[in-house]
């Protein structure tokens, strides 16, 4: 089926936009066009002399950094081609009788919210809640567009599996806590608290003093010319670090937990999705050790954000074999 061949190729470019978000993010490079959807009033980054005498003019408080632009506008290319692959998906979708219609639709809406979330946090000078809100935006995305998949593909597990039945609920529970933690993670990262604390295992110094929950996670940050590299003092970002921290702790013994479950399960679709979510968790948890380690090296960085997604993609299919197929 078309769709389902379109949907696949969907999901890798949703991944790209995901990982091309991140390293723009981590490059800090999401200023690097000052407007939207264009940079510097055009489709491209401006060299011509004319168009730098254009921007001179129109920009004069801005510097052109080239490389940062080009991020940034690259990122943006690839988040367009992807609103017209989802647009395509929805027209195939609503021409087949058999394919749902609803979930296409909500994955339309969430395109175009996703737009309107990449021009805020251009306009609102990356305000961290609408940075984290457009990477949750990506994320949901990514899930959506493969639990779609998934009511489209014929997947079985012959004859049910009355072991695996049992795991919905903390299946589902795992589910939840995974969002937590991303969520957290996105939240440290907009906020530029990724290296508020550099030793392990939970941060340097006397930091239960200094814990300030209220002030960490508030989504009002007052009125400032530009968000860029975090408005927030070092106790307020330590205490989003270290709860970004103490939740992976959580998040990796209920995962785990989870996949030693699905060991014993009668199906071999469940056991190796079991095996698959204990080698993500092994992997995620690598990594963020190592971004503390190496001091938050930016392939590493980024590909802590991959790891995420698949965690999330795994999690997703999990909880659909158990609740529709188990």
């Amino acid at each position: 089926m078309a769709v389902k061949r379109l949907i696949k190729f969907t999901l890798v470019f949703t991944l790209a936009v995901i990982l091309m978000g991140a390293y723009t993010r981590l490059s800090d490079a999401g200023l690097g066009c000052p407007d939207w959807p264009g940079c510097y009033g055009h489709l491209a980054v401006p060299s011509a002399s004319h168009e730098l005498a254009k921007v001179e003019q129109h920009f004069p408080d801005m510097t052109i950094e080239p490389e940062k632009a080009w991020l940034e506008m690259i990122h943006r290319y690839i988040a367009g081609t992807l609103g017209l692959m989802v647009l395509a998906i929805l027209i195939l979708c609503l021409k087949q009788p058999q394919a749902p219609k609803k979930l296409p639709s909500f994955i339309a809406a969430l395109i175009i919210f996703q737009a309107a979330l990449g021009m805020w946090t251009v306009t609102m000078k990356l305000m961290p809640i609408v940075v984290m809100a457009h990477l949750i935006g990506g994320f949901s995305l990514f899930a959506l567009l493969l639990l779609l998949y998934l009511r489209l593909k014929p997947l079985r597990i012959p004859g049910g599996d009355s072991h695996a039945r049992k795991l919905m609920p903390l299946a589902l529970v795992c589910l939840g806590v995974l969002i937590i933690q991303i969520m957290l993670g996105g939240w440290t990262s907009s906020n530029y608290a990724a290296l508020a604390c550099t030793t392990l295992p939970i941060c340097e110094g006397n930091w239960v003093d200094n814990l300030r929950f209220a002030d960490a996670f508030s989504p009002f940050q007052g009125e400032h010319p530009s968000f860029e590299f975090g408005v927030l003092d070092y106790s307020t970002r330590m205490t989003i670090h270290v709860t970004h921290r103490i939740w992976a702790v959580v998040t990796a013994i209920m995962l785990i937990w989870l996949a030693m479950k699905l060991r014993y399960s009668h199906s071999h679709i469940m056991r190796n999705s079991g095996y698959l979510l204990l080698l993500l968790v092994i992997m995620q948890v690598g990594l963020g050790i190592s971004n503390v380690v190496m001091n938050l090296p930016l392939g590493i960085a980024v590909s802590h954000n991959a790891g995420a997604a698949f965690l999330l993609l795994n999690l997703v299919f999990i909880n659909y074999a158990l609740w529709r197929k188990a």
